[in-house]
């Protein structure tokens, strides 16, 4: 008997930007890329779970990313793909398409509970039957159904329900998990053990591994729920939010974070990305593969010891090779706005420099404030203040540009 292959992604952020630069580009490449893996693996479910967009109102650029990427992956109708809304998006813009989309088999979750109608075609995936918070999927090229139980973000306007009168965090972390877990068990009464049985949701679970580049989905001090809480008959879960791709070893059948499809933070950076694609029979244990991506450009974080010399000399080797970079430069004092411009010229990925310099380096040779010019207090205030972080030059340029000066490479008032 042929195996339900699924592929299972998450959190793709369209349109963010890291450090102010645009990612629309390798974002482009990396769908395009898990598009080719849904085709070379032959997938028949394509399980996105939330956080699609970065925000609750994405650029016209992103929104026709998501509903090319969409149709792309359905192929035609043949592929099921349901997509569930993460705490990064809006669930009406998200389901904004769906009248359309339904026609291809594409299925979009907004709110927990929602009762997803049945298909429109008379070929190609079909809904045979749904419920709250669950769908009945028909793939003609297999024998057996698919059961989904699918649970977007579940925050207390989207439940449209006080989660708990209690402002204690104990409490409402409790009550939170109570009803996250009735939820699910609630849905989970819809599998049968003729059925491929699946859960998508978008959630924290306590013990996942987290990065720099999520934000917080706390509801008060509810932020996480027990991996206990997932239904037991159901043969894979897949989750979004977490940015590290992971399986939830705590978890009682096979659960697992497919992780962002690009670095969105340089607390990722060497991080491999994956989508995850799992085969599975009706009654059987999924067999689960992580796939890796390849597409973005790199990020690298450098330390570098023996002061600027060793940073430019490093950036200039790359001769100009797609990365994304934050330095972390030791000197005996802090960067001058011209060391500090060096290095930005010399490769035009670097985003972020980070000066080290000796606890009392700056109290020794610091030179009172009336030798200092505007340009050089608002470098040594912006330092001390970030922690050593130099400000970018065109920062310094638009607070001399309103002081009423110009500031040319150095510090020249």
């Amino acid at each position: 008997m042929n195996k339900l292959r699924l592929l299972h992604t998450s959190d793709w952020h369209l349109g963010r930007t890291l450090e102010g630069r645009s990612r629309y580009e390798e974002q482009v490449q990396v769908i395009n890329e898990i598009v080719d893996i849904a085709d070379e693996q032959d997938v028949h479910i394509v399980l996105i779970a939330g956080d699609v967009f970065d925000t609750y109102n994405p650029s016209a650029e992103a929104q026709e990313l998501y509903c090319t990427a969409l149709e792309k992956l359905a192929h035609d109708g043949r592929r099921c793909v349901l997509v569930v809304a993460g705490n990064h998006d809006s669930p009406e813009r998200l389901c904004a398409i769906r009248p359309l989309a339904e026609r291809q088999g594409i299925l979009i979750a907004g709110r927990p509970q929602e009762t997803l109608i049945t298909n429109h075609t008379n070929t190609g995936v079909k809904v045979v039957k749904s419920g709250p918070g669950w769908v009945e999927i028909a793939i003609p090229s297999l024998p057996y159904h698919a059961i989904i139980s699918h649970l977007p973000y579940p925050s207390e306007s989207r439940l449209g329900r006080i989660i708990s009168p209690e402002l204690q965090e104990g409490k409402l972390r409790a009550a939170y998990a109570e009803t996250v877990i009735d939820l699910l068990n609630q849905q989970a009464q819809a599998f049968r053990p003729d059925t491929v049985n699946l859960a998508i949701s978008h959630l924290l679970t306590l013990g996942g591994q987290q990065s720099d580049s999520e934000r917080s989905i706390e509801i008060g001090g509810a932020s996480a729920v027990s991996a206990n809480c997932f239904p037991e008959t159901a043969q894979y879960i897949a989750l979004g939010h977490l940015h590290r791709p992971q399986q939830v070893q705590s978890a009682r059948q096979k659960t697992y974070y497919s992780g962002s499809p690009l670095a969105y933070s340089f607390s990722e950076s060497g991080q491999t990305k994956v989508v995850y694609v799992a085969e599975i029979l009706p009654g059987g244990e999924a067999a689960v593969k992580s796939v890796s991506l390849t597409a973005g450009i790199p990020l690298e974080r450098w330390r570098c010891f023996h002061g600027v010399a060793e940073a430019r000399h490093r950036l200039e080797e790359l001769r100009g090779k797609s990365l994304w970079l934050e330095i972390e430069v030791h000197a005996a004092g802090y960067l001058t706005g011209k060391e500090l411009s060096s290095l930005h010229q010399a490769h035009a990925g670097l985003l972020k420099v980070r000066c080290i310099v000796p606890t009392d380096a700056s109290e020794v040779s610091a030179p009172v404030l009336a030798d200092l010019t505007l340009e050089e207090m608002f470098l040594r205030f912006y330092r001390q203040r970030r922690g050593g972080v130099v400000p970018k030059e065109e920062l310094v340029k638009m607070f001399a540009k309103f002081a009423g000066e110009t500031f040319v490479g150095g510090g020249e008032g």
